[in-house]
Order: structure tokens, then sequence, then C-alpha cells
């Protein structure tokens, strides 16, 4: 069984290995890739964070004013640090309609309401290494074969577990750090101890990562357990009425969530479209996107549907829980740093697997050799 395992993990960690390097790497930059951008992007620092915000119809009439050909819904993103840039996408841009997901992104500057930015998704570095990252540049069937490379790497995790595995009551001695003479079996202790001290969160992060690329295949295991979530797509009546500020929208929702932050508003889709204010409670794992909803008529106000993630089902909350633990948001600065650590062990194990494959190769070589001329 060793011999087996042992080909097993050789096997997975020079195919499949090579992605889950790619991924690791590029998850530890999308860690902190709101911040970066920043960085790479000057453009970003013309807002003022001293100045009072604008109301957030003023911003609306400034998209509208700035792009007049955009009839479709807007969706702004509500930063949780006041004075950072507002990003509103447009979801139905014509410039990408042949790609599955190239939404239009407009940066505003929240105390004077000026476009500050616009870029149009995987046209810039980090967006595109987030789709580098989430689908290798292949879109939909990308997405796929790193769901299945990351089942495939589950496997290498465990191989790797399991020839490592010491006996009953050798776990100390099987985790502790100390130098060995000898360049091969200082590289092989570094192998194992940095698989074994990384194995929890290689593990944590594969399983959320294929888990967020297959969900064609989850959601229906999922539903099979327990009813999952079902988008809510209300409508509103037109009869005459002017359409309610974005401002209205925010307050009546906020009085149904008092203690949540707003994250996100979606302006109406069209003149029977309603608003969708996305809030997030402080129990919700997720910073960016948390899961409660309000949908709002666009002219009367009135409440159309909410969506309170306390009474989601076990499967909502488990989906809750993916991307906020695959990016390590759910633990705050600590969580984000973790996973940005966990991004680089893939390498880690990937450069001294290789080295050390190559070692006992060149060994076996002098073996045969020796085998040879003593024959």
């Amino acid at each position: 069984m060793r011999a087996t395992w042992r080909r097993l993990h050789l096997a997975l960690g020079l195919t499949a290995g090579t992605i889950f390097v790619l991924a690791g790497l590029t998850g530890s930059v999308l860690v902190f890739y709101l911040e970066i951008d920043a960085l790479l992007n000057p453009a970003l620092a013309d807002a003022r964070p001293a100045a009072p915000p604008r109301p957030f119809e003023e911003l609306y009439q400034a998209l509208r004013r700035a792009h007049p050909d955009r009839p479709d819904a807007w969706r702004l993103e509500i930063p949780a640090v006041p004075g950072r840039p507002i990003t509103a996408r447009y979801y139905t841009p014509a410039e990408s309609a042949q790609r599955l997901f190239a939404p239009l992104m407009v940066s505003l500057d929240p105390a004077t309401a000026t476009v500050i930015d616009t870029r149009l998704w995987g046209d810039y570095a980090m967006t595109w290494l987030y789709d580098l990252h989430y689908t290798l540049l292949f879109e939909r069937a990308g997405r796929t074969v790193l769901g299945v490379l990351g089942v495939l790497m589950l496997l290498g995790l465990g191989s790797g577990v399991a020839l490592v595995w010491p006996r009953r009551g050798r776990w100390r001695a099987a985790l502790r750090v100390r130098p060995r003479p000898g360049a091969a079996r200082r590289l092989f202790d570094l192998h194992r101890t940095a698989g074994l001290y990384g194995l929890l969160l290689s593990v944590l992060l594969v399983f959320t990562g294929l888990c967020l690329a297959l969900p064609e295949q989850l959601r229906p295991l999922l539903q099979a357990m327990a009813p999952l979530h079902r988008p809510s797509v209300p409508t509103s009546l037109p009869g005459g009425a002017p359409r309610l500020s974005l401002d209205a929208a925010v307050a009546i929702a906020q009085r149904r969530f008092p203690s949540a932050r707003l994250a996100w508003i979606e302006t109406p889709q069209g003149p029977t479209g309603s608003y969708r204010i996305n809030l997030r409670q402080p129990f919700e794992p997720s910073q960016r996107f948390p899961r409660t909803n309000v949908w709002l008529d666009q002219y009367s106000g009135e409440v159309l549907a909410v969506r309170d993630p306390r009474h989601d089902s076990a499967p909502d909350v488990f989906l809750n829980w993916l991307h906020p633990l695959h990016n390590g948001e759910a633990f705050g600065l600590a969580g984000r740093v973790l996973a940005c650590l966990a991004g680089v062990v893939p390498a880690v194990l990937w450069v001294t697997g290789l080295l050390r494959w190559r070692q006992k190769r060149a060994a076996a070589r002098i073996v045969g050799q020796r085998r040879t001329r003593a024959a």
C-alpha cells in the first residue's frame, strides 16, 4: 500500500500539483486584491475620505449622465470603510456580451459624486488575475477543470498524509522541526513539515475552492438535503408615481434591519423592476457579499420580499460560508493573512517535492550504474 500511495502522490503532485501551485499563488494575491488594485490604479486614490458623502441618488444620476446609453440595472457596492470609492457594476455592457462574466466597473468619488475611473472586468490586472484563478481564463470549462483538479488534489494531500503518518504515540516527534545532516534529509523534512503544518488550511482552501468551482453539481446535492433559497424576482407596479430615490429605498430597508450595514444597492431593471438592498448583519461571515436582502417596489417603497439568513436552511448556511472561508474574510484580517500564507504552501510542497524526486532519481541512476559495473 505504501508503494501505491507513493506512486499516486508523485503522479498527482507532478500533474495536478502544477495547477494547485498556480491557484495557490494567485489566490494569495487576490486575498488583498482590492487594496492591491488601489495601489496599481492611482485614480482610485483621488477620493477624499474627509469630505461627507453625497446622497446615493446623486451618485446614481452621475452614473446615468456618464453612461446614458446603458439603461439596465446598476449595482453599487458601498465599502465598509467610509471615504473609499464606491464601485458600480453594470452587468450587461455590449462590449463584453460574448463573455460569461465581464461587467463594466465604474468607480465614483463618494464626496463629489464624480466618476473617477471606468474599466471592463478582465481588462485590468486584478480582475484578469481573478479570472485566471477562478476559470484559468476558459470561463465555464476552466471552472469545471479546476473543480475536478480540486478533487484530485484532495487525493494528493490524503496520499501525502498516508505516507508520513507516524506510528501510535509518535505525533509529537513527527511534528517536531529539527535540522538533520544532509541536503536530502533536510529537503524531505521541509516537504513533510510544510505538508503537515499546512494540511488543515490546504484542505480547507481546496475543498471550498472546488465547491465554488462546481456550483451546478453541488447545488442539487444540497437541495436533496433541505430546500435552498430561491432568489426572488418581484416586480413593481407602475402607477404614474415617480421612482423612489435610492436614499429613500435604503432607509426603508434599514428600518427592517436596523443593526445591519449597507453593502449593495441594486437599481430597478426597467419600469417593472424592483430595488434590491443588500445588507450585512453582524453575524454574517461575508463582509462584501452578505445574504440579507430587501426587495422594494420602486414607486411605493412597499417591501416585496425579504431574505433573512437567520432563517436559512443548513445547506444555505454552508453555501454562505464557502467564499468567506476560502478568502479568509470570515475571520477578519487575521483570517485573510492566514489564507494568504496558505496559498504559498502548494508552491513550497511542489518545489520541495520536485527536488526530492530528482534527488531520488539521481540516486537510483548511481545505484544502477554501480550494479552494472559490478556485473
